[in-house]
This record gives C-alpha cells, sequence and structure tokens, in this order.
C-alpha cells in the first residue's frame, strides 16, 4: 500500500485517482500508524520552496516517515515540488531541504527570452534506464509546470533528463529515494505506466 502523504500540500485527489484507476492501492493520509504500515510513499508538493518544507518537517508523522525512508528503506516518489525538496536547498527559499539526495534547485535562466517561465506543457524525458521507474518508457512524454529544477552533484543520481531551450535533469533517484519534476498524474497513459512502475518496485 502506497501512503500519498497529506502535509496540506499538493494535488492528493488526483494522484489517489490516478493509483485507483491502474490498480494499485493507496491511502491519502497524515495517520502515523498508517504510515509506519506503508509499503511506500508518496510526496506530492505544489507552491513554494520554504512553505513546503516547513510543513512537511512540522508534519505530526515526519519522524516516522524519515525513520522509514532511510533506515528501513521504504520507497519513496516526490513529485514536481515533492522532489526539490528532497535536495539541500532551493534558490526559491533559505530553508534547508532534506537533503536525501545530495543535490540543489535552481531557477531558469535560459539564453532563449523567448521561452517562457514557468516552464509548462508537455516535454519528451529521456531516462537514463529503462528499467525500474521508467520501465517501458523510452519514449514517454510528460506534462510540466515549473520555474526551478534540479542540479545533481553526482551524476550518478540522474535518473532522466528532459530540454527546455538546454538540457535539465528532470528525475532524480538515490537507493530508495525518487523524485520527478513532472506530474504523472497529468500526464495520461506515460504517467499512469510510471506511477504503476512505483508501485511495482
Amino acid at each position: 500500500m502506497i501512503a500519498i502523504l497529506d502535509y496540506g500540500i499538493g494535488n492528493l485527489k488526483s494522484i489517489y485517482n490516478m493509483f485507483k484507476k491502474i490498480g494499485v492501492e493507496s491511502v491519502i493520509t497524515s495517520d502515523i500508524e498508517v504510515i509506519k504500515k506503508a509499503d511506500k510513499y508518496l510526496l506530492p508538493g505544489v507552491g513554494s520552496f520554504d512553505h513546503g518544507i516547513n510543513s512537511l518537517r512540522n508534519a505530526p508523522f515526519f519522524g516516522i516517515l524519515e525513520k522509514e525512508v532511510l533506515e528501513h528503506k521504504k520507497p519513496i516518489l516526490g513529485i514536481c515540488l515533492g522532489m526539490q525538496l528532497l535536495t539541500n536547498s532551493s534558490e526559491e527559499g533559505k530553508e534547508k531541504g532534506l537533503g536525501w539526495i545530495d543535490a540543489k534547485t535552481i531557477k531558469f535562466d535560459l539564453e532563449d527570452k523567448n521561452l517562457a517561465v514557468p516552464h509548462m506543457g508537455w516535454n519528451r524525458v529521456y531516462p537514463v534506464s529503462q528499467e525500474g521507474l521508467f520501465k517501458d518508457l523510452d519514449n514517454g512524454r510528460f506534462y510540466f509546470v515549473h520555474s526551478y529544477y534540479v542540479v545533481c552533484n553526482d551524476n550518478a543520481n540522474m535518473l532522466a533528463t528532459a530540454n527546455y531551450g538546454e538540457n535539465f535533469t528532470c528525475s532524480i533517484h538515490k537507493n530508495n529515494i525518487y523524485g520527478v519534476q513532472f506530474h504523472p498524474e497529468k500526464s495520461h497513459k506515460f504517467g499512469m505506466r510510471l506511477l504503476k512502475n512505483f508501485g511495482e518496485l
């Protein structure tokens, strides 16, 4: 069972509905006992970095989540801001990130000034590997809405890239910890495949 973490941030219902559609058991929860028993976690997120990280750290379940992810190695998938919270810091705010993946979040500064920021719309995603999270997704297209993106300090943590004026990392990974910058819950068949892959990890 996947616990969709309810810390007051993110589009929880659409993620839940997508899991339901593909037959993956999930629950929207902030209950500590439910989170203890879950097999995997989904960390959603929209809005600003500082608000997101403070809301997560102040959630009653945060200590348990940290233990389950870092000590018990249960898989977690961060989506959009949820992925950025996994990093050390963001140019958007002053608070420290979780630091679960050695990376930083920076704002687009594109040479082509005709390209709007935020980056919104469908983009082809190029996985480093067609196994695991990106199984059967070598031609996947996903829906993006973001002004910031992640830069890994270790290229081994890069799981996929996309291009918007320049190549950027759109998915990260370290052991049991995963993040995607795009919104699989808004990405139709490609998003369904990715969430199903996460459910099967």
